[in-house]
């Protein structure tokens, strides 16, 4: 059995090189932390000091900089339809790009972004206007994370595609819509998927069996394929099976239970990646941790 990297997105508030100490305090393997306050699209580079201050810590942490695996803004869209937005999410992006770098971490988490029309559902070509918009989007989402590799060709920072709930008009719920960006990315070596527990359920992708979950699991490495998971946040649902809509719970108290999380943690296909706990309690933590490991069958 290889090993499992559990953890959670642990708070950077006071700088940067706070986040793999609070990591350390839950008893985390692994975690995932915010470059730059996510709700501002400006930031202050980082200082040298903090750089310096967080690789001494991440050592000291004893977690290694491929187990950790920073989220971009919330604010960033790289599909938006308004080329001055889009071009301040473009330029958002690189930045977190570059500050991944001076950390001297690999992966960059990020949502794919959203089309933002509004369709009526009693409009009789609804289905044909949403599929040509959800394309269109994807379509400008690869374009942006093409000009992002070549914005630093140099760099290892894989561009980590994060699966979404499709709540609203976010892009990203079903498989096939990472297998499409992956395919117009040219640098492929660039690019990665983090599997959100809660949002692959609530997106229509059942894991709560033994059945389901293989069945899923399936789908994900015929559709987009197992090499690209570089990730995985691990969250219950509030949410029912398919609902669209994107609420985490803590572990074993919503709607998708501990069994898949079992079959997660004795899955060798999630070895040596990092596993992000954003459960919804985080004082629960250190305990949903050690009662991860604690699934793993001897």
């Amino acid at each position: 059995m290889g090993q499992k990297y559990v953890g959670a997105h642990v708070s950077a508030s006071g700088g940067v090189e706070n986040a793999p100490l609070n990591a350390m305090e839950i008893g985390a393997r692994a975690f995932a932390l915010f470059t730059k306050n996510q709700r501002q699209w400006k930031a202050k580079p980082l200082s040298e000091e903090s750089i310096e201050a967080f690789r001494t810590n991440l050592e000291k942490s004893g977690i290694s900089p491929r187990h950790v695996l920073p989220h971009d803004s919330y604010l960033i869209n790289l599909g938006h339809p308004e080329p001055e937005k889009l071009e301040k999410s473009r330029e958002a992006f690189v930045d977190e790009l570059k500050r991944c770098e001076q950390l001297g971490l690999d992966k960059l988490n990020f949502h794919p972004g959203s089309h933002l029309v509004k369709i009526s559902k009693k409009d009789p070509e609804y289905a044909l206007k949403l599929e040509a918009a959800e394309r269109a989007c994807l379509d400008v989402i690869a374009e942006s994370m093409n000009r992002a590799i070549e914005a630093i060709p140099d760099s290892t920072v894989k561009l980590v595609i994060e699966n979404t709930a499709g709540q609203g008009s976010n892009l990203g719920y079903r498989f096939e819509h990472l297998a499409y960006l992956i395919e117009r990315v040219e640098a492929k070596e660039r690019v990665g998927v983090c599997l959100d527990t809660c949002h692959t359920f609530t997106a229509g992708y059942d894991l709560r069996t033994p059945e389901a979950y293989e069945a899923t699991m399936k789908a994900f490495d015929e559709i987009v394929g197992f090499g690209y998971l570089s990730g995985m946040h691990i969250n219950d649902s509030k949410p029912p099976l398919g609902s669209r809509v994107d609420r985490h719970h803590s572990l074993g108290m919503g709607e998708i239970g501990w069994e898949a999380f079992r079959l997660m943690m004795n899955d060798p296909r999630m070895d040596d990646i990092p596993l992000i706990l954003e459960t919804i309690d985080e004082s629960l933590w250190p305990q949903e941790i050690r009662a991860l490991y604690e699934l793993i069958d001897v």
